[in-house]
This record gives C-alpha cells, structure tokens and sequence, in this order.
C-alpha cells in the first residue's frame, strides 16, 4: 500500500508532536466509507455485503486515483 493510502482523512496533529498527525482512519477508508452510504440507499440492493465493500473499495481507489494518488 502506498503512502498515500495511509495518509489520514482527518490528521490532528499531537500535543507532544506537533509535525505528525494522529493516526486514524486515512483517506481510503474515508471515500470507501462515502461510497458505502452511496450504495446502501438504495432500497432494491440485493448484493452481498462482501460485493458491496469491494465496490465501495473500487470506488474509493477510483477516486485516490483521480486525485493522483493512487
């Protein structure tokens, strides 16, 4: 996984440090998660949960991508 895939979605940065952010959920994790809420409103879905992380996923990456990141 790139650096980029770990990079927080929300950095705050330490008492102690100000130059590191705290770890937390990064921005993969963040857009998947968009992504997921997107997916999940439709009342008809009939897929898997396993499909729909994946899909959320790919949608994440596309996204990481489009911003040149990935």
């Amino acid at each position: 996984m790139t650096k980029e895939y770990t990079q927080p979605a929300f950095p705050i940065p330490r008492w102690e440090d100000w130059g590191q952010p705290e770890a937390g959920m990064n921005l993969r994790d963040y857009f998947a998660s968009a992504a997921m809420q997107g997916i999940l409103s439709d009342p008809d879905l009939a897929i898997s949960k396993e499909k729909i992380a994946e899909f959320a996923y790919a949608i994440a990456d596309a996204m990481m991508k489009a911003r040149g990141q990935a």
